[in-house]
């Protein structure tokens, strides 16, 4: 419980900054003024129709991510899986380049269904793979599955972007991983999405639990161990998918937020999913916050500042205590 409400803290302390801190300078009583009586003044509408949105947008991305880690890691039994283990990432940028070459698709709007498209049929086809071995979808065959689409499908993607420059041009602004030019309905297109996903981990969370014995263990507990799979990796898919169409691939939050929850409320499944989910927004909305403040009036994407500062964070991490066995 106060691992919970340290959480919440946290999460109402980036909000506010998230909300408050940008490019342009913005005092308190301006903030207080655009969101409780606005005008219609510039300052209103940076607050309300750029911040607000941007902020909504980094919560739901965070928390997706945060949840689909502990999924990932649960149902791999991998303390280093990330949610894009299952080709998620490299589908939906193989669909980003493909609309793009293809199509003539041209911004966030527009490939956006294309991005979740791919990611939920590199999923698809990753458990396929995985479930066609003699003991079904273990995982072992699922992360090496998962390993071998990936790869395949950023080497495709690779060749594409490299003959085509308005693709290599839209593929760069779709992975640099940002939250910006993201306005509320295309959060509200995604949400969906999203909160089924969240909605199948928790029904997921028991199964889990009973995973982490083994899958003998859970077998002889009367556990149907393939239902679980599907409902867990669903989940990874939703999470996952709606959060790299919609912002790019964002690394570090699924790899690192799990592990930092686990260390503080243990191993049940039914505390780690909930806290993930804010662990993972706080990350999220923290970085975005620190992208506006260190090249200001530019900015730096989320997705950057993760990668720069959540590498040395894990490091540290790792050699401080010894990873969490799952």
């Amino acid at each position: 419980m106060l691992a919970v409400l340290l959480g919440l803290g946290a999460l109402a302390v980036v909000v506010v900054l998230s909300v408050a801190v940008g490019a342009a300078p913005t005092t308190p009583a301006e903030v207080w003024h655009a969101l409780f009586s606005p005008t219609g003044s510039p300052t209103d509408i940076v607050v309300r129709d750029l911040r607000l949105p941007r902020t909504l947008l980094g919560a739901v991305v965070g928390a997706s991510l945060g949840v689909a880690g502990v999924l990932m890691q649960g149902h791999t039994r991998n303390p280093l899986a990330d949610p894009g283990l299952l080709g998620i990432s490299g589908g939906a940028a193989f669909f980003v380049v493909l609309s793009t070459t293809v199509l003539g698709v041209t911004g966030v709007y527009g490939y956006i269904w294309f991005a979740f498209a791919g990611a939920a049929l590199a999923a698809l086809l990753v458990f396929t793979l995985g479930a066609a071995s003699r003991g079904g979808p273990t995982p072992v065959t699922l992360a090496l599955a998962g390993l071998a689409v990936s790869e395949l499908l950023l080497a495709i993607t690779s060749a594409m972007v490299l003959g085509d420059g308005p693709s290599l041009d839209a593929y760069r602004f779709w992975a640099a991983g940002a939250l910006d030019d993201r306005g509320a309905d295309l959060t509200l297109q995604v949400l969906p999405f999203m909160v089924l996903g969240l909605v199948l981990a928790a029904a997921n969370s028991r199964a889990l639990d009973v995973l982490a014995l083994g899958e003998d263990s859970a077998r002889g507990l009367g556990q149907n161990i393939t239902r679980a799979r599907v409902v867990g990796l669903t989940g990874v898919t939703l999470l996952t998918g709606a959060a790299v169409a919609v912002s790019g691939p964002i690394g570090f939050v699924g790899l690192v937020a799990p592990h930092i929850v686990r260390s503080l409320v243990g191993p049940a499944h039914g505390r780690l999913i909930p806290l993930a989910a804010i662990v993972g927004a706080v990350f999220v909305l923290a970085a975005d916050v620190v992208g506006r403040v260190v090249v200001r009036p530019g900015e730096l994407a989320v997705g950057i500042v993760l990668g720069i500062v959540g590498a040395p964070f894990f490091i540290a991490m790792v050699r401080r205590r010894r990873m969490v066995r799952l």
